[in-house]
């Protein structure tokens, strides 16, 4: 099967030798799972949140290929985001500090998955996001304990980057401090560009 996000968000996991899930990606409204003219698809997927999928038979999907040059070229182009986004993620997590890791997804958010409905929003002049999948699913996702996730939220909010106002709603205090612990400087511009304009959205720095 081939397999269109239409809804909610998915994750891919795949199965460590020892039995344990690892959380490799999450799938996003727009996002297409599934591999097409190739061999079984290597991870599971799984419903995060509550979501809409579209199914379609592989061979049949295909044979749709074959004949729309125009979807070819769209398929193309979504293969070549994914890759992008891939790159991202590895940069996210080669970083040796796990609040340096929850900085960069908390980028990812405000960049690549900007566009799904109530991510973002704002407070007091100040840029909101709702995380959507659980502590433990972003552990799995960044490679930490659940624990060290906890103590990585914590520790951005009591040097004022961010605010947690519950568990899954935060503000961003200071971008630019949020792009430092990432070591992704040029993130933290793009969401300061007028793509974002909502009030100064924490672009003073910490004294």
């Amino acid at each position: 099967m081939v397999g269109f996000v239409s809804d909610g968000i998915l994750r891919m996991q795949k199965t460590l030798p020892d039995g344990r899930q690892h959380v490799v990606g999450l799938l996003v409204p727009g996002d297409v799972f599934g591999r097409v003219f190739d061999g079984a698809m290597q991870f599971s997927i799984e419903a995060a949140t509550d979501a809409k999928i579209f199914l379609f038979p592989r061979p049949a999907f295909e044979a749709l290929l074959s004949a729309s040059p125009e979807l070819d070229r769209l398929m193309l182009l979504h293969f070549l985001n994914e890759i992008d986004r891939t790159r991202d993620w590895m940069v996210i997590l080669s970083n040796p500090k796990v609040r340096g890791r929850l900085a960069g997804f908390l980028l990812m958010l405000c960049t690549r998955f900007r566009n799904i409905d109530g991510m973002l929003g704002s407070m007091n002049g100040m840029l909101t996001i709702s995380i959507p999948i659980s502590r433990a699913d972003l552990a799995h996702l960044l490679g930490a304990r659940a624990e060290s996730i906890s103590r990585a939220f914590h520790a951005l909010a009591d040097d004022g980057i961010i605010d947690i106002i519950r568990p899954d709603l935060i503000v961003l205090r200071n971008i630019e401090d949020l792009a430092d612990e990432a070591g992704e400087p040029e993130m933290g511009e793009a969401i300061l560009t007028d793509e974002f304009p909502i009030g100064s959205i924490g672009s003073t720095r910490r004294q």
